[in-house]
Order: structure tokens, then C-alpha cells, then sequence
């Protein structure tokens, strides 16, 4: 499992989780959450990262939000676009 400092993957991604349902509408994240809850099993799939990359960028005025609830995976929705 993959720790960051004290806090593993799988506990940031519980953390997002729950923010997310407690401050945005589910509804509207949909799609976003439940790749999400793939990815608790799964932490570590670039296919699953990928897929939230992806639902991510179709939230529309929804990323806000998700950026400001789920500063936990931050990491996992942003791309380096210099490869480094």
C-alpha cells in the first residue's frame, strides 16, 4: 500500500469520498464518485486513474468543488505537462 507520509492512498481516497457526498450533490459527481470507489481497491491502477483523470475533466463548474473537498487526491486529477 502506498503511504504519504503517515496517511496511505486508501485512507485519502475514504477522506475525499466522504466530503464529496457530504458537500457536493452525488448526482452531479456521479461518475466521478464511482470510479473513485474503484479506485479504493484498486489504488494503484493507471486504467483507474486514468478514468478519473478523464471523468474529472467532464465535471464542468462541478471541479471546483471536487478540488475544494477532495484536496486528498489532489495528486490523482492533476497532469504534469512536462512529463516529469
Amino acid at each position: 500500500m502506498l503511504h504519504y507520509g503517515s496517511v496511505s492512498e486508501l485512507e485519502k481516497i475514504e477522506v475525499a469520498l466522504e466530503m464529496l457526498k457530504q458537500h457536493v450533490e452525488e448526482e452531479k459527481i456521479q461518475p466521478f464518485l464511482s470510479i473513485l470507489e474503484q479506485l479504493k481497491d484498486d489504488h494503484e491502477s493507471e486504467s483507474l486513474q486514468d478514468q478519473l483523470y478523464e471523468a474529472f475533466q467532464k465535471l464542468g463548474i462541478y471541479q471546483g468543488p471536487v478540488l475544494t473537498y477532495a484536496t486528498s487526491i489532489y495528486h490523482l486529477l492533476v497532469r504534469d505537462p512536462f512529463n516529469d
